[in-house]
């Protein structure tokens, strides 16, 4: 995982020849990771309703949700390198998921381009309000004095909020339970019903649990605090270290995109998120707009996939 090579690939082959883009009446395929309706698929459909008269073709969105993004991240590291294949994605996909699943069968740092960056959506610790429990220092003075009754989920092994749970439980001194799901929304479920405790949830589906009043947001993974939720700590703060990570949401591409629609849809994608009703769409859906060029989206990928290495050492955790 050459960082030199990385970076280089998201400033595109500049040895590549210059061609038309987009290709005249040939839509785009901006390719989601997560079922249609949820937080990622509905901010996907925003930018491709905008995005198309920027290119003057269409921009359709295509779901292939599994496996935490990785069948959709597969699908776009075999594209052509034409432009006309893109994916919206959290970071997660390059950065976390193939240092913790067997089953990612891409190299994150090599077969992709960051394109551009266009939100952060931090993940934020979520408690039930069944568990008496305040704040965080009294999650875990609760978790001491009950150890093995207190449970977390998660979509499934090796994803974030497994992986974070394991953090905190190493760091706390605390006996959680793990509790693997196949699905957001079966998560979404059984937490607002109480069947599970904790979460670490990302911001978006964290606001949706916030309506429903069942929930409390005890801290949030971030280098610093954020504009979504500015009155919670950082787990830092809170005394849980190497969960400081951003968690970046953009736009990237196969490996090797020309160096003209790298710049065509960075600079699209820069004017829309500078729109006061995009950005009001994704506050409102729990992310904070923050668009960044193709090199340091591609470096955030890079600190973030580096993170998740010390991480998930710190953890001994293995792939799965």
């Amino acid at each position: 995982m050459n960082r030199r090579h990385f970076l280089a690939l998201s400033a595109a082959a500049l040895a590549g020849r210059a061609f038309a883009y987009p290709v005249a009446g040939r839509p785009v395929r901006l390719v989601v990771g997560y079922p249609a309706g949820g937080g990622t698929d509905v901010q996907a459909r925003m930018l491709a309703q905008h995005l198309a008269p920027i290119l003057g073709v269409p921009v359709i969105v295509e779901n292939r949700p599994g496996a935490g993004t990785m069948i959709a991240a597969t699908e776009v590291a075999k594209a052509a390198p034409d432009g006309h294949t893109l994916m919206y994605t959290p970071a997660s996909t390059l950065a976390q998921l193939p240092q913790t699943m067997l089953a990612a069968k891409y190299e994150p740092l090599r077969d992709f381009t960051p394109v551009a960056q266009v939100a952060l959506g931090p993940v934020v610790l979520v408690l039930h309000n069944s568990i008496p429990a305040n704040n965080f220092a009294e999650l875990v003075a609760y978790a001491k004095k009950n150890p093995g009754q207190l449970n977390y989920v998660s979509q499934g092994i090796g994803t974030s909020a497994h992986v974070f749970g394991e953090m905190l439980g190493k760091q706390a001194g605390v006996d959680i339970v793990h509790v693997p799901y196949k699905g957001a929304s079966d998560v979404a479920k059984d937490f607002v019903a109480g069947r599970v405790h904790l979460q670490f949830a990302s911001s978006s589906a964290a606001a949706q649990l916030m309506r429903s009043g069942q929930v409390r947001l005890l801290g949030v993974v971030a280098p610093k605090r954020t504009e979504l939720f500015p009155t919670l700590a950082t787990m830092s703060e809170l005394g849980i270290q190497g969960m400081d990570m951003d968690t970046s949401l953009g736009v990237i591409g196969p490996a090797k995109l020309p160096p003209d629609v790298i710049a065509k849809v960075s600079e699209g994608l820069k004017a829309i998120m500078a729109m006061p009703q995009v950005q009001a769409e994704f506050r409102t859906g729990g992310v904070e707009p923050r668009w960044a060029g193709s090199a340091e989206f591609a470096e955030t990928i890079r600190d973030s996939h580096a993170a998740w290495g010390r991480l998930l050492a710190a953890v001994n955790f293995k792939k799965q």
